[in-house]
């Protein structure tokens, strides 16, 4: 099997590599088989297709996977970009590497890289997110959970979400330096720079439309800025509210470390000393 980045926006991001690999497919498994005729009728591609997406990603995975285990050369792609980062494809994959089937995945289109570059942050190193997932409540949570690491973090954002987390960020991981990237390699292709709040305040007052990255610079504090007696008000407080939104304890530990410098035992005593509070 092999996963075939295809372009984000301009054709002729599409690679040779790609090109031959769908060429080459016994079959293709996208995400819309009507945006992938497109750019198999720009390429004078014909192969077989079959659609490949969320509502459907647990049946066709079996199918993909018994017609793999036959020997057929499958080209996975999806709408756009490459498979399996925020698009269907990582079921399959794994499901193939799980029975020893050969995966190839070609260098290609993405909107991560470009966008690190045009924001001028610094890409070394960052954490990818994807996209915050859930209710606002839950965007909350996950926003305090990344707030203390320190690399630049990445975003994929919906446009009609985009003011509302840009807000959710700021009041969760303070006013840092950003970039909103949008619509990379196509006509309108933007990079609007400036910190969260400021940015929040852009995207209020003007509709910004099409695919979004945002790019948010890491935590700067020094770990030895506050001492972690003074700040315990905070650490405990955001255990308490992931315990209680059903959290692991071994996640919640991990986070406390990540982002306060908690020690582990600590945060595990403290976590037991609650429990057992609820127990009386």
């Amino acid at each position: 099997m092999v996963v075939v980045p295809t372009p984000i926006g301009n054709m002729e991001d599409m690679t040779l590599r790609g090109l031959d690999a769908l060429r080459n497919a016994d079959v293709i498994a996208c995400e819309d088989t009507r945006r992938t005729i497109k750019l198999m009728n720009r390429y004078d591609i014909k192969r077989p297709l079959i659609s490949y997406h969320r509502h459907n990603e647990r049946a066709r995975t079996e199918e993909l996977m018994e017609r793999l285990l036959l020997g057929e050369n499958i080209a996975l792609v999806s709408d756009a970009g490459t498979p399996g980062i925020s698009d269907p494809g990582l079921a399959l994959i794994q499901a193939a590497i799980d029975k020893g089937v050969s995966v190839d995945a070609l260098p290609g289109a993405n909107a991560l890289l470009p966008a690190i570059l045009m924001s001028g942050i610094s890409p070394q190193p960052f954490f990818f997110n994807g996209f915050l997932e859930g209710r606002d409540s839950e965007k909350e949570l996950r926003a305090a959970e990344i707030a203390g690491i320190k690399a630049t973090l990445i975003f994929y954002v919906a446009p009609h979400d985009l003011a509302r987390e840009l807000d959710i960020l700021n009041r969760r991981l303070g006013d840092r330096r950003a970039a909103v990237v949008r619509e990379i390699s196509k006509i309108h292709q933007e990079t609007i720079h400036g910190t969260l709040a400021e940015l929040a305040r852009i995207a209020s007052d003007r509709e910004i439309k099409g695919e979004i990255v945002l790019v948010v610079e890491g935590d700067r504090a020094k770990e030895n800025d506050i001492p972690a007696d003074s700040n315990d008000d905070k650490w405990q407080k955001l255990a308490l509210h992931m315990k209680n939104a059903g959290i692991f304890d071994k996640t919640i530990v991990n986070v406390l470390s990540a982002s306060y410098g908690i020690p582990r035992n600590r945060a595990k005593n403290f976590l037991l000393q609650e429990a057992t509070k609820g127990e009386r």
